[in-house]
């Protein structure tokens, strides 16, 4: 059975993954295009859904641990 405290785990666990994968993909990608390397564009632009799709993957994770409701 999920807890509350598995729920608060997650939330903490995608904010802190999705933000720092997501962040790191924007500063890198952000210091690229500045020095007019545009292939930077390639981590900029999908910089958030990656970072949502993280949080996605860890709610699915923990969906699968609830038990069949019958």
């Amino acid at each position: 059975m999920v807890t509350r405290a598995d729920i608060l785990i997650l939330g903490l666990t995608a904010g802190v993954v999705g933000s720092l994968v997501g962040g790191l993909m924007l500063g890198i990608g952000l210091g690229l295009v500045v020095q007019n390397v545009h292939i930077g564009w390639l981590l900029v632009l999908p910089a958030a859904p990656v970072a949502g799709l993280l949080g996605y993957a860890l709610a699915r994770k923990l969906a699968n641990r609830l038990p069949d409701p019958q």
